[in-house]
């Protein structure tokens, strides 16, 4: 069966009044997300701006040592680029791809002059981006304040929330990555969560077999950022590309 592709399968791209949106979809190009691909370096000015459709991506803070940790993600809900209309033009952060597939493309310049224009499009990413915000200041607070074991549950819901399907493509090397915790640590983690029986881990991949499990496992900080950008996009269409 052959893989659908849209761009309404971009929230926002959805929520675009039919007029900003032919303004800009001839800009918009279908391009490959591989795992591992670094859309954005920090301090790097993007030439692009990416909404995600299949793909995740992680935005990470990278210290001088080169250790990291995820600060915010990205996927079907959202834009990777938001510095481009903010003003600021880099962003401290790197935007790297943790689960492949496919986004669009548009040139930063043609989003710029949409933005500018100070209408619909405007007030729908300066939402999504109040809502991005929200979920960097909430994962700054679970990485101090957390176990390892309720942060893998984060992740893993996070993800759960921007893709279709229960099965995960996510090393343990990432995951300590992404969370900026020792191997080890995720290693107890996984291993607890799939003695409950909520996850089934083997050879970087994760099926997950209970989600209310671990919304019950989970801190607070989960629901805090769903419960926001809910608040925030209630009314962004969720649409089926397949219907």
């Amino acid at each position: 069966m052959s893989v659908v592709h849209a761009t309404r399968q971009n929230h926002l791209l959805a929520a675009f009044p039919t007029a900003e949106y032919e303004r800009l979809s001839p800009g918009l190009e279908l391009v490959p997300m591989v795992l591992g691909q670094v859309l954005s370096e920090s301090g790097g000015v993007m030439q692009h701006v990416y909404f995600p459709t299949t793909c995740i991506v992680s935005l990470l803070y990278v210290l001088e040592d080169g250790s990291s940790a995820e600060i915010g993600v990205v996927g079907n809900e959202g834009i990777v680029g938001i510095s481009l209309f903010m003003g600021g033009q880099t962003t401290p952060s790197r935007a790297v791809v943790r689960s492949a597939g496919h986004a669009y493309r548009l040139k930063a310049s043609l989003l710029q002059q949409e933005f500018n224009r100070a209408g619909p499009v405007m007030h729908i990413l300066l939402r999504y981006t109040q809502s991005l915000i929200t979920q960097m200041t909430q994962t700054a607070v679970c990485n101090r304040h957390h176990s390892v074991e309720q942060q893998l549950c984060r992740a893993l819901l996070v993800s759960l929330d921007r893709m279709s399907g229960n099965s995960l493509t996510m090393t343990q090397e990432l995951i300590a990555s992404l969370l900026g915790v020792r191997r080890e640590g995720v290693t107890e983690a996984a291993g607890h969560l799939q003695r409950l029986g909520l996850i089934r881990y083997s050879r970087g991949h994760i099926d997950v077999l209970d989600r209310a499990g671990l919304e019950k496992a989970v801190c607070e900080c989960y629901g805090v950022v769903r419960t926001e950008y809910q608040r925030l996009m209630s009314d962004i269409p969720r649409i089926d590309p397949t219907a």
